[in-house]
C-alpha cells in the first residue's frame, strides 16, 4: 500500500486529525504536521508534502489550509505535483479521473468536516481514465518559457 502524506497549517489544523482519523483504517497515513494549532506558514507543510511525493512514486498527498488555494499554490510549483483545490463531488472525481491529481487541498473554513472526508473518499478512490488526457497530463509538468 502506498503512503498517503498529510498536512496542514494552523487553520486546517482541526480538520487535519479529524481526517487522519477517518482515513488511518484505509490507508497508511503520514502526517507531516503541524503537531498544534499554533500559527505556522503554510509553504513549509506544503513542501513537507511535495517533497515526500518525489520520493515515492505513486502515493497521495493532502493539503489542508483555511481557504486551500496557498497550499494549492505551493504544492504546484512543484514540476510533478497536480494538486487540485477541491470544493464538490465533481472535482474530487475528476480532478484524478481527467487531471491524475497527486495532492486534494481542501478549504477548511469553507466547507464541512463531512464533506471534506467524503472528497478525500472520492479522490483516493477514484482511478485516472488516462487514454486521451494522458497527454494533457504530460503538458501539465512541461516547462514553460
Amino acid at each position: 500500500m502506498k503512503n498517503l502524506f498529510i498536512a496542514s497549517d494552523h487553520a486546517g489544523f482541526d480538520f487535519k486529525n479529524k481526517i487522519v482519523q477517518y482515513l488511518q483504517s484505509k490507508f497508511n497515513i503520514v502526517d507531516l504536521g503541524p503537531t498544534s494549532a499554533d500559527s505556522v506558514d503554510y509553504p513549509d507543510y506544503a513542501d513537507r508534502v511535495c517533497q515526500s511525493l518525489k520520493k515515492e512514486t505513486g502515493a497521495i498527498g493532502i493539503l489542508i489550509c483555511g481557504s486551500g488555494q496557498g497550499m494549492a499554490i505551493r504544492a504546484n510549483k512543484y514540476p510533478f505535483i497536480r494538486a487540485a483545490l477541491i470544493y464538490n463531488d465533481d472535482l474530487a472525481k475528476l480532478s484524478r479521473e481527467h487531471n491524475d491529481a497527486n495532492v486534494l487541498c481542501i478549504g477548511s473554513r469553507y466547507c464541512s468536516i463531512e464533506e471534506a472526508q467524503r472528497w478525500a473518499d472520492i479522490f483516493l478512490t477514484t482511478p485516472f481514465a488516462g487514454g486521451r488526457h494522458e497527454t494533457r497530463v504530460a503538458k501539465i509538468g512541461s516547462s514553460i518559457s
